[in-house]
C-alpha cells in the first residue's frame, strides 16, 4: 500500500487539488445552494409526472402525457437498471455536488489524457484546467446542458484509451475505451459523441497511413480489432438506451417527413435553417484569442454602466437614469453588447490567451504525427462550425454524411476544439522540455508564435475599429427604427449607434490589452524554461496557474455566485397562479390544458402542473411537430383541440398582462365512439380533413389501415353505447366499453406504434391511427375491457443486452489490470 501511495503520490496531490479549486470556484455549494439552471428547471418540469409515478411506484413510467399530448420518456428521463455506466455516473454524482462533479470529470479525464502523452504530471494539470475551464465548458454549465457537459467531460478519456491501444497495450486500452464510450454514451447527448466520433475517425485514419508506411501494419490492425471490441461492449451496455432512442429518433422531428405538401418541410432531418441557426461567426473566432471581441454575451450589462458611451449618450436625451430606456431599446430594436451573427448567445469560446499563443507556439516546433491530426481535425471543426456563413463544407456534410443533418447548433462542435487546442499547446510546451531543437532555434520560434498572438491582439487594443466593424447584419435597420421611435430624429438615432459601437470596440479594446498580458507573462515562462532561468517544476507550476487565472477570471463573467440559490427556492421556481390551482382542482385524471399565456410550444413551465397541448423539448414527436405547425400555430384550430381532450385554455390579456382561464366544454374526453370513418389516400390529405371536422362523430384514418377495419361490421355508433376511462397511469391506461353491436372507438391519447400494445379482456388486438395523431381501434360489439400498454421491445429487450454488455465489461477490465500488472511484474 505504501509503495502504491508513493508511486501515485503526485496524481493523488493534483487530484486534491482539482477537487479544492472545484469547490473554491462553487463555493455556493458549501452552503447547501445549487446552480439555477433554466434547461435543468425546465427539465424537471417535463419530467413532473415521471417523477410522481417513480415515487408512487419505485419505476419510473416510459411514456408521459405531461407535455404535447403524450410522447415516450427516453429522452426525458429513464431509469436503465441494468446498464452499469448508469451507476458510475451516479457515484460521482453521490460524492461531489453538482457542478462540481462534472467539471472534476473535465479535470480529471483531460488529466489523463496528457499523462497517456506523457507529459509531465504538473504540466498535464495545466493542460487539464486549460480544457476543463475553457469558456464553453462554463456556459454550457450556467445554462444546465447537464448531459452535454458530461458527454464533453468523457471525450478526453476516450481519446487517451484509443491512444493506449494504439500502443500496444491492447487490453488495458480496448477496456477502458469500453468503459469511457460507455459513460459518454449514457451521457445521452448524441451529437457530442457523433462530434468525437468524426475526430476519432481522423484520428485512426491518420494512424492507418503511418502503419503502412512504417510496415506495422499488423500491430495496427490488432489494436484496431481490440477497439472495435470496446465500441462493440460500449454499445452493449448502452442497448437499452440507444435502441429507444434510434426507433423514437425515426418517428421525431429528427426523422422523416410525412407531408409531402409543405415545400419547407424537411423530408429527412431537420431542416436547414433550424440546424444551422447558431453558426459560428468566421471573424468570431478570434474570441479564441480575445474574449470580449464580439461583446461577450447578449445583452446590455456593459451598455447600463454609468460610464460607457450608450449611458452617456441615452442619459443625454432622458435625463436621470437611463437604465430603463436602455432595457426598453433592447427589446425594442435590438440595442445590445453583442454584435455577432448568432440570434443570440451566453458568452464567447475563450480557449485562453496563453493556450493560444502555445497552440501557434506547437505549430512551429511539434513534431510528434499528433500535430497534423489536432491541425486537420480543428481547421475541419472551425469550417463546420461556420454553418451557413462558410456553406461550402458545412452543406457537403449536411447532404451527404450519415446522421449529421439530425443536430442543431452546429457552433457547439467547437467544444471538441476545445480539447484540440489545450493537446497541442501543451506539446509544445513537452517539445521545449525534452530539448529537441536548441535555445536558439526556440527562441526565435517562441518570438514568431508571440509576435503572431500577440501582436494580433495588440493591433486590436491601438486600432480596434480597423479590423472590425462592430455592427450587426441589421445596423442600419436598427438606426432606422431608433430614428422612428426618437420621432424622426435621426441625429439622435446616429449618436446613440455611434455610442453604441463604441462601447462593443472599448470591450475588444480591454479585452485585447488582457490578452497581451497573459500572452507576455506565457513568453516570460517559456523563455525561462528554454534558456534555463527557471526550473522546470516551478515553471509549469507557475505556467498552470497563470492560465488558471486567465480562464477562471473569464469564466466567472459567465458562471459566478449569482448562479446558485437555494434548493427550497429552486424546488418551487415555478409558482402555481390562480388559475392552475383551479385546474389541478379537478380530479379527472386525464385532460389537457392549452396555455396560451407563455410560449406554448416551446415552454415546459406549465408541464409543472397539468397535461399540456404545448411544453417544451428539442425532441417532439414528428408528426406532433406537423399538427401543431398545421393547426395550433399560425391559427387555433378548435376541433383539434377537442380531440386532444383540451379540457382548459389560458389566455392572456395583451393589454393588461392577466391569465384567464375558461373551461372548454366542447372536449371530446378521454375516449369516444365515432358514426363514421372517412378514409384518405396519405398524411397530405390527413391534415387537410382535419382542419375542419367533427372529431366526436367522424374520424380521419389513412387508407393503409384498411386492412384492419371490417367495413362490414358495421361502424356507426348505437345511442347506448359508451366509453370509459377507468383507470389511468401513464405507460397503461384502462378503459371500460359497452357497445350492442361492433364499433369504432377513438382514444384521445397520442399514437406510437413502438411500444403501445391494445389488449381486450386481456387478448392482444389491432389498433390504428386517426385523426393524424389519436389511437384508434374497432371494437366488438357487447361488454369488454380495452388496455392499452406501453411495451416497447427496443426497452426491454435492450436493458437485457445491456446486463450481458455490463457484466463483460466488468471481466474484461478486471482481466486487463490483471494482466498489466502480471506484466510489470514479469519486467521487475
Amino acid at each position: 500500500m505504501n509503495n502504491w501511495l508513493k508511486a501515485n503520490g503526485i496524481h493523488l496531490a493534483i487530484i486534491g487539488f482539482f477537487i479544492v479549486i472545484c469547490f473554491v470556484y462553487f463555493s455556493p455549494v458549501l452552503q447547501g445552494k445549487a446552480p439555477a439552471q433554466s434547461d435543468v428547471l425546465q427539465a424537471k418540469a417535463m419530467a413532473k409526472e415521471i417523477m410522481e409515478y417513480k415515487d408512487k411506484d419505485g419505476k419510473g413510467p416510459l411514456w408521459t402525457n405531461q407535455m404535447f399530448g403524450g410522447m415516450p420518456a427516453y429522452q426525458i428521463w429513464v431509469q436503465h437498471p441494468y446498464n452499469g455506466a448508469t451507476y458510475v455516473i451516479n457515484l460521482v454524482k453521490d460524492i461531489f455536488p453538482d457542478p462540481v462533479d462534472v467539471v472534476l470529470l473535465y479535470l480529471a479525464g483531460a488529466y489523463f489524457l496528457f499523462c497517456v502523452l506523457r507529459i509531465n504530471p504538473w504540466l498535464a494539470a495545466a493542460g487539464a484546467i486549460a480544457f476543463a475551464f475553457t469558456s464553453y465548458n462554463f456556459i454550457i454549465i450556467a445554462a444546465g446542458h447537464s448531459n452535454k457537459a458530461l458527454a464533453i467531460a468523457f471525450c478526453a478519456p476516450i481519446l487517451a484509451s484509443v491512444i493506449l491501444t494504439l500502443r500496444g497495450k491492447y487490453w488495458i486500452g480496448g477496456s477502458l475505451t469500453a468503459l469511457f464510450l460507455a459513460l459518454e454514451i449514457r451521457s445521452n447527448h448524441i451529437q457530442m459523441t457523433y462530434y468525437l466520433m468524426i475526430a476519432l475517425l481522423i484520428f485512426v485514419g491518420i494512424e492507418l497511413y503511418h502503419a503502412v508506411k512504417e510496415k506495422k501494419l499488423a500491430p495496427y490492425l490488432r489494436a484496431l480489432s481490440f477497439l472495435a471490441a470496446g465500441v462493440l461492449l460500449a454499445f452493449m451496455v448502452n442497448a437499452g438506451k440507444l435502441w429507444t432512442t434510434y426507433e423514437y429518433g425515426k418517428e421525431s422531428n429528427r426523422g422523416n417527413s410525412n407531408l409531402t405538401t409543405d415545400a419547407t418541410e424537411e423530408k429527412n432531418g431537420l431542416s436547414k435553417e433550424y440546424a444551422y441557426g447558431w453558426s459560428q461567426g468566421i471573424g468570431e473566432s478570434f474570441t479564441f484569442l480575445i474574449p470580449n471581441l464580439y461583446g461577450g454575451a447578449s445583452g446590455i450589462d456593459a451598455l447600463v454602466k454609468p460610464e460607457s458611451h450608450t449611458y452617456k449618450a441615452i442619459q443625454g436625451i432622458t435625463g436621470g437614469d437611463p437604465t430603463g430606456a436602455i432595457q426598453q431599446l433592447a427589446g425594442q430594436v435590438g440595442l445590445q453588447q453583442y454584435w455577432g451573427e448568432k440570434p443570440g448567445t451566453s458568452g464567447p469560446y475563450y480557449f485562453g490567451a496563453i493556450i493560444c499563443f502555445l497552440f501557434v507556439y506547437g505549430l512551429l516546433i511539434v513534431r510528434s504525427r499528433l500535430k497534423w491530426w489536432v491541425l486537420g481535425t480543428t481547421i475541419l471543426f472551425m469550417f463546420l462550425s461556420f454553418g451557413k456563413n462558410f456553406p461550402l463544407v458545412s452543406d457537403l456534410f449536411f447532404e451527404y454524411f450519415p446522421m449529421y443533418n439530425k443536430f442543431r447548433a452546429v457552433e457547439s462542435i467547437l467544444a471538441l476544439v476545445g480539447l484540440m487546442v489545450p493537446v497541442l499547446a501543451l506539446l509544445a510546451v513537452k517539445e521545449v522540455q525534452d530539448g529537441g531543437y536548441d535555445a536558439k532555434a526556440l527562441t526565435k520560434k517562441l518570438s514568431i508564435a508571440g509576435g503572431i498572438t500577440g501582436g494580433f491582439a495588440l493591433l486590436v487594443a491601438i486600432m480596434p475599429t480597423a479590423f472590425f466593424s462592430f455592427t450587426t447584419e441589421i445596423h442600419q435597420q436598427m438606426v432606422q427604427y431608433l430614428t422612428q421611435l426618437l420621432d424622426n430624429n435621426a441625429g439622435v438615432a446616429q449618436s446613440i449607434a455611434a455610442a453604441l459601437v463604441a462601447d462593443r470596440a472599448d470591450l475588444a479594446r480591454a479585452d485585447a490589452l488582457r490578452s497581451v498580458l497573459f500572452i507576455a507573462v506565457g513568453y516570460g515562462l517559456i523563455w525561462a524554461l528554454i534558456n534555463k532561468k527557471m526550473g522546470v517544476q516551478l515553471a509549469m507550476a507557475l505556467l498552470g496557474i497563470a492560465i488558471l487565472i486567465d480562464l477562471w477570471q473569464v469564466d466567472r463573467r459567465y458562471m459566478n455566485n449569482d448562479n446558485f440559490a437555494s434548493k427550497t427556492d429552486l424546488n418551487n421556481h415555478f409558482q402555481a397562479r390562480d388559475i392552475d390551482a383551479i385546474i389541478m382542482g379537478d380530479k379527472d385524471p386525464d385532460f389537457r390544458v392549452f396555455d396560451m399565456s407563455i410560449s406554448t410550444f416551446s415552454d415546459a413551465s406549465a408541464s409543472q402542473f397539468h397535461k399540456t397541448v404545448g411544453g417544451y423539448h428539442a425532441a417532439k414527436l414528428k408528426r406532433y411537430q406537423e399538427l401543431i405547425d398545421g393547426q395550433l400555430t399560425k391559427s387555433v384550430n378548435q376541433d383539434v383541440l377537442d380531440m386532444l381532450n383540451t379540457k382548459y385554455i389560458i389566455t392572456q390579456d395583451p393589454k393588461t398582462g392577466n391569465s384567464g382561464m375558461r373551461k372548454n366544454a366542447t372536449a371530446a374526453g378521454h375516449a369516444w365512439i365515432v358514426q363514421r370513418i372517412q378514409f384518405v389516400k396519405d398524411a397530405d390529405e390527413e391534415m387537410k380533413a382535419i382542419s375542419s371536422f367533427d372529431p366526436k362523430n367522424e374520424a380521419i384514418v389513412d387508407s393503409r389501415y384498411k386492412s384492419i377495419i371490417d367495413e362490414k361490421r358495421g361502424i356507426g355508433a348505437d345511442p347506448s353505447a359508451f366509453i370509459k376511462l377507468e383507470s389511468y397511469h401513464p405507460d397503461h391506461m384502462v378503459y371500460s366499453y359497452s357497445a350492442p353491436r361492433d364499433v369504432v372507438a377513438v382514444f384521445s391519447e397520442i399514437y406510437y406504434d413502438k411500444g403501445w400494445n391494445m389488449y381486450v379482456d386481456g387478448i392482444k388486438k389491432p389498433y390504428f391511427r386517426a385523426d393524424y395523431v389519436l389511437r384508434a381501434a374497432q371494437l366488438e360489439a357487447g361488454n369488454h375491457k380495452v388496455e392499452f400498454k406501453f411495451e416497447p421491445v427496443s426497452y426491454y429487450t435492450g436493458e437485457k443486452i445491456s446486463l450481458a454488455g455490463s457484466l463483460l465489461l466488468v471481466a474484461a477490465l478486471g482481466f486487463a489490470f490483471y494482466e498489466d500488472k502480471r506484466k510489470k511484474k514479469a519486467i521487475s
